[in-house]
């Protein structure tokens, strides 16, 4: 019987140690057995890699080895089982959160500008509705659709076929300004004017960063939809009603007051 203790468990020798070694080739000693008993045994003990997850404790899915930037075991639907779903998954997730981290920023900082009378901002969830001189709303959209849609589908087909798109001829001959590393981390003076993470392979740690500020802007996103559902303004705006009055000033009293 193995007996598990976090991650590591022991072994008895009848089991898997031929001629003192195990079969994970760790070599194991022999103890001398207490006074008075017949039998020795073989203590072999085997640690596993350390790896964070989600829940402590539990042992995340075969086909979430962590590789994956992010990976902390969490599917509990089972979505990613299809390695190509997952594959889509994973640039599905990165679009969103850096959607959410733009639009987080974005409501943040008109939110800010308008509570302190700096320019005629609406507040955010009005903004769409405003017309502006410069062009009329049907105009804005089909710019906003022919732009983002031929993005898109530049994305699309880059993780159909990855690198098809850094190819000579492919975007105008513009192709060594976005020099694109892997499917969705397009690189270039365009969109990497800094020149971070020029290897994309071996860049974990700024994959890990960027998909962990994701999640918690998309989180982030979704409290500030429902702050504005119940209470009709902007982030900055419940802040410094939370802030003036922080013990009868909170969710709690927020909802119980819109029921």
């Amino acid at each position: 019987m193995a007996v598990a203790v976090g991650r590591g468990f022991l072994v008895p020798p009848c089991a898997l140690s031929i001629n003192n070694k195990s079969s994970f080739g760790i070599t194991s000693k022999p103890f001398s057995a207490q006074p008075g008993t017949t039998r020795s045994y073989t203590r072999s003990v085997t640690r596993a890699q350390l790896r964070p997850t989600w829940l402590p404790g539990l042992d995340p899915p075969p086909y979430l080895d962590g590789s994956l930037a992010g990976d902390y075991g969490f599917d509990p639907l089972g979505l990613g089982e299809d390695p190509d779903s997952l594959r889509w998954y994973v640039q599905a997730e990165l679009v969103h959160s850096r959607f959410a981290m733009l639009g987080v920023a974005g409501i943040l900082l008109t939110d800010l500008l308008r509570v302190i009378g700096i320019g005629n901002i609406p507040i955010w969830y009005k903004a769409g509705a405003i017309k502006y001189e410069f062009a009329n709303t049907q105009t804005l959209f089909i710019v906003q659709l022919i732009l983002m849609g031929f993005v898109e589908t530049k994305r699309y087909m880059d993780f159909i076929s990855p690198g098809s798109q850094a190819k000579e001829g492919s975007f105008f001959g513009l192709e060594a300004s976005l020099e694109g590393l892997e499917p969705g981390y397009p690189g270039g003076p365009l969109l990497n004017p800094l020149g971070l993470a020029k290897d994309i392979k071996n860049a974990h740690e700024w994959k890990l960063k960027e998909i962990k500020n994701g999640r918690l802007a998309m989180v982030a996103m979704l409290g500030i939809f429902v702050q504005a559902y119940v209470t009709h303004v902007g982030p900055v705006e419940n802040l410094v009603a939370h802030l003036s009055d922080p013990w009868h000033r909170t969710i709690i009293q927020t909802f119980a007051n819109s029921t």
